[in-house]
Formats: structure tokens, sequence, C-alpha cells
């Protein structure tokens, strides 16, 4: 996959995160307040991506494992630095969504790759 197309699939991945979040949460869906709430994971997100080259081989594990473990640790760590707070149990949950989702496309692309070369 080219890692133009994979980098969409990873702001989207971290976007659904948040509205599903923001919705689950009573908030609004505004622009500016998924903004406010997404910058934090989006910033991890661009540091998993440069800290793992992703763009040489963004479908694979390595890179995902990299963007995600980077996408919590970041937006975490922003998300706690910047006032919103991080409890225990947002952490997991961000950690746990986040896996599914960046770690999932890639998954499925790989699926989906071995069934096309047989």
């Amino acid at each position: 996959m080219p890692a133009p197309a994979a980098a969409v699939l990873d702001v989207a991945a971290v976007l659904a995160f948040v509205l599903v979040g923001r919705r689950s949460h009573a908030e609004g869906l505004d622009l500016a307040g998924t903004l406010g709430t997404a910058w934090p994971f989006l910033a991890g997100l661009a540091t998993g991506w440069v800290a793992a080259r992703g763009w040489r081989a963004p479908s694979s594990r390595r890179t995902g494992a990299a963007v995600w473990a980077a996408a919590v640790a970041v937006g975490v760590l922003l998300r706690a630095t910047t006032g919103d707070g991080a409890p225990v149990s947002f952490v997991v949950v961000t950690a746990f969504v986040l896996a599914a989702l960046l770690l999932g496309w890639r998954v499925v692309a790989a699926l989906v790759g071995c069934s096309g070369r047989r």
C-alpha cells in the first residue's frame, strides 16, 4: 500500500476513535472540539511515522506497532500535560481501541494481500 494511503487510514482511525469517544461522552462533534481532542493523538501518530520511517513499509506490523505505541504514549502524555487528564481507564481504552484500529487495518491489508497472491 502506498504511504499516503496508509497515512490517510491512520488519520481516519484516530479520528474515528475521537468521534466515537466524544459521542459516547455526550460531547459535541463540532470541528473545533473534534480537533481539540484529536491533536494530541495525531501528533503521536506523526511521531510514530517519523520514528518508524513509516513511509518505507507503511503496512508492516513493525510500522503499525510503532505508530500505535507513539499515538497512545504521546497522545496521552500531551493530553495529560495540557489539562485534559488521562485516568488509567482512559489510557486502557485508548490503547485497546487504537490497537484495534491502527493494527486492524494492517492485518486486513496483509490478509487481502496474501489471498491475492494465491
